[in-house]
């Protein structure tokens, strides 16, 4: 199983880190030791001192394709999800300034908790979902699929053409503007519409 990343998906979230919008997809990969065991909390790791919290839309994957075709994408996922991309951004930073990737920053363990997975049938309209990231009861991000510089088929299509992607592979679709730092004793509520998807505690 492999968690596949997407970067610089939301304008404002571009322009909140001072980013270059990308003219394709920034993709990363997350090792399958990011996903906590369920109902963990986040363990704040030793090597940062500002992790942030980016939350995401995510897509599973349901089958075995390569090449896929954008027209085809669709047949490639039925559920999707929540997730949130913990992000070490000091680490980030220094990574980036050198030049170098960011794996230490965003793989590390315990970094790409997700919620349960629903039907993508629940929704009328996959460009028009809202989502959003409470810390402490408090609204810090709010976002809707619309936003999306690069839908999910188009990002499907394009994953594809270099990774062999798998029945249970998990695709995070990028997070909207509004991430900021979590520190112990926060808790975390992530929401599809107005349902709670996933609830964490920052130990």
């Amino acid at each position: 199983m492999k968690i596949i990343c997407v970067g610089r998906n939301y304008v404002e979230h571009i322009k909140e880190l001072n980013n270059e919008q990308p003219e394709d997809p920034v993709i990363f990969l997350k090792p399958e030791t990011a996903i906590p065991l369920k109902n963990d909390p986040f363990f704040y790791p030793d090597f940062s001192k500002d992790v942030h919290y980016e939350v995401e839309i995510l897509v599973k994957i349901n089958r075995v394709g390569k090449n896929i075709e954008e027209k085809f994408a669709h047949k490639y996922y039925d559920e999707l999800g929540i997730g949130i991309d913990f992000t070490a951004r000091d680490l980030q930073s220094k990574l980036k300034a050198k030049g170098l990737p960011w794996e230490l920053a965003k793989g590390f363990n315990g970094s790409a908790p997700i919620s349960g997975f629903v039907p993508k049938s629940d929704f009328a309209d996959l460009h028009n979902i809202n989502f959003s990231l409470n810390v402490n009861g408090e609204t810090r991000q709010q976002g809707n699929t619309s936003l999306m510089l690069f839908k999910i088929d188009y990002l499907i299509s394009f994953v594809s053409r270099y990774f062999l992607l798998q029945q249970g592979d998990i695709l995070f679709t990028g997070t909207p503007k509004g991430v900021g730092p979590v520190q112990p004793g926060d808790r975390l509520t992530a929401y599809i519409e107005d349902r709670p998807m996933l609830e964490l505690d920052v130990k």
